[in-house]
């Protein structure tokens, strides 16, 4: 169930969910993304009940190949 364009309210209501391979291994905070879908729906893994932001594919793709390469210093 999609509330907008931009988010999916629960989140859980998707499958496929996985960790973002620069996730840490202490369960903190983390970043979930599933495929398979026209847009990349992204979650917080401390809140899989909670909205899921939908970006665009391209937009997505955009972002993380911008933080492989180190334009978001920390």
């Amino acid at each position: 169930m999609v509330s907008d364009r931009h988010t999916i309210p629960d989140a859980s209501a998707l499958t496929g969910w996985r960790k973002s391979s620069h996730s840490g291994g202490s369960n903190g905070d983390c970043l979930e993304v599933t495929d398979g879908h026209t847009t990349v729906p992204v979650r917080d893994s401390k809140n899989p009940h909670g909205p899921a932001l939908l970006f665009p594919a391209g937009g997505w793709s955009s972002f993380v190949d911008a933080v492989k390469g180190g334009q978001f210093p920390v």
